[in-house]
């Protein structure tokens, strides 16, 4: 949230003004709102510094400038309402969390340069497979330890959660975790790869109320 805060008065005290002088802009020519710069950071940039924000404030200068020489307009004022107009569909969407409890779906928190964010990590199970795992989504390397390490965890405590021996070998696994802006890594989705793991190889629901972090050891400890 702070780095989101300084990008916005970065932007409004000196971004803007610096761009509608580089596209030879008026400054009662062109005004964006504070709610679209505010959509313009979450939606469209999403980053620690500001280069992508000057480029995409650029990007709504320079089609401002074409509106005026082609349509002989006066002003031009964006808003929340119109900036897909100037920039296209957002670039990041953020999910809303699931309405009930489900199985093989969790919730984890993630770091990342620009603050946390929710990381939904969903595993399905595939009958009629050979055991074969599959790990998609935009995880780091770390990450895919980390399921790993979930999947060896599952198989060696299989009984506790009264998952048959031979579901590992007869069903093909898939772990996903849906892509974002910002690639996902770190030692902290290993607790919330397991119990997805392990919820979808029992069917017990999770709870969707409940986001959880940190990473997990070999014998279970968080």
């Amino acid at each position: 949230r702070r780095v989101l805060f300084r990008s916005f008065h970065i932007a409004r005290n000196y971004l803007v003004t610096k761009q509608l002088e580089r596209n030879g802009l008026d400054k009662g020519k062109l005004t964006i709102s504070d709610k679209a710069l505010e959509k313009i950071i979450h939606n469209y940039t999403r980053e620690a510094g500001v280069r992508n924000l000057e480029r995409r404030i650029g990007e709504i200068c320079r089609k401002a400038a074409r509106e005026f020489l082609e349509r002989d307009k006066t002003s031009v004022r964006v808003t929340e309402a119109n900036l897909e107009k100037y920039l296209g569909k957002q670039k990041i969407t953020f999910e809303d969390a699931n309405q009930e409890d489900q199985v093989g779906i969790v919730r984890g928190l993630a770091w990342t340069s620009v603050g946390g964010e929710m990381l939904p990590i969903e595993v399905s199970i595939i009958p009629s497979g050979s055991g074969k795992v599959e790990i998609t989504g935009s995880l780091g390397d770390v990450m895919k330890e980390s399921a790993h390490l979930a999947l060896t965890y599952a198989r060696v405590h299989a009984e506790t959660y009264h998952i048959a021996p031979d579901k590992f070998k007869n069903t093909d696994i898939h772990i996903h975790a849906p892509e974002g802006a910002v690639p996902k890594d770190g030692p902290s989705a290993g607790v919330t790869l397991t119990t997805a793991l392990i919820s979808a190889l029992s069917e017990i629901p999770v709870r969707h109320d409940l986001a959880m972090t940190g990473e997990i050891t070999l014998h279970g400890n968080v």
